[in-house]
Parts: C-alpha cells; structure tokens; sequence
C-alpha cells in the first residue's frame, strides 16, 4: 500500500502557484469543448476530418480521441490527476502538429487545401501548439494550489517547499 500512496503523492503533489488555475482552466476548456465537438459534428471535426486527414482507422479514431479530450479535459479543469491527464494531451498534440499541421510546410496538407509555407504552418498551428505547451506546463509543475491535487495533501501555504520553514512543536 505504501508504494501506491507514494505513486499518488508524486502524481498529485504540486508546489505551483495559485496562478497556475489560470492555464488550467484555459488547457482543460479547450479540450472538453474541442472532444465534446467531434460529437456534435463529426464530418468536420471528428469522423470525417480524421478520414480527410488520412488517419487509418477514422471511425475509431475520431471517437476515440473526442473520449480522451473530454475525459482528460475535465480533470484537467478540476485538477485532478493533472499530472496524469496531460500526458495523452501531449501525445493528441503531438500527433495533430506532425499529421495535419506539419504537411502544411510542403503545401500538400489534405486539411489546408491552398495553404503553404511556415507562415501558414506557424497560424493554423497557434492553437495546437499553445495546448501543447499548456500541457507541457501542467506535466511539469501539476495543478497548483487551488486544485482537488493539492487538497488531496492537505491545506497549501501557497509558498514553494525550498521556502517553508520547518514546523516546530
């Protein structure tokens, strides 16, 4: 049991700043509302844009990857198992820079029919690539001080550990 309770801690505990809610709250609503729209509207932004984009696999795939930005997305929002939910976020990245945005360099992006070259590429990147660092981010401070992460570990001071003064009785 003391393994688990040690695996949790490292994957909850977060010393980031109460700010840190701000990119939180910016990350986990993109990807609830862009995973809930590969639903509403799958021919252009589930299904059928995973087809256009040559990805094997598109009807399993766009469901798939619209379940894992809701899920993920809402325990990003409630910071809980930030951490956790941001590493499948950085691999979603990942693959929509390399498979949709990065053909748009060469000119022959199935989705950005017309468009070439890096200004091209770093425009319809901005989103992608903010999610992305967002994600990074998360993964590498956790969720901050106002998250379900860092109730699970009692009250937060709000002042990083390498500043806390001892406790003593």
């Amino acid at each position: 049991m003391s393994q688990l309770n040690d695996w949790q801690t490292r994957l909850t505990s977060t010393d980031a700043p109460a700010a840190t809610i701000l990119v939180r709250l910016y990350v986990g609503a993109v990807f609830l509302f862009e995973g809930i729209q590969k639903f509403l509207y799958p021919d252009q932004l589930g299904t059928g844009r995973f087809d256009k984009a040559s990805i094997p696999a598109p009807g399993f795939f766009g469901p798939l990857d619209g379940v894992f930005e809701i899920g993920c997305g809402m325990l990003i929002l409630a910071g809980l198992f930030t951490r956790l939910a941001t590493v499948p976020m950085v691999v979603d990245m990942l693959g929509a820079l390399l498979i949709t945005k990065l053909p748009i360099l060469w000119g022959n992006a199935p989705l950005f029919t017309g468009k070439s070259g890096w200004w091209a590429f770093i425009h319809e990147s901005r989103t992608d690539l903010a999610q992305l660092c967002g994600s990074l981010f998360l993964l590498i401070v956790g969720a901050g001080a106002y998250s379900l992460d860092a109730r699970m570990h009692g009250p937060s001071t709000g002042i990083p550990a390498a500043e806390r003064q001892p406790v003593r009785h």
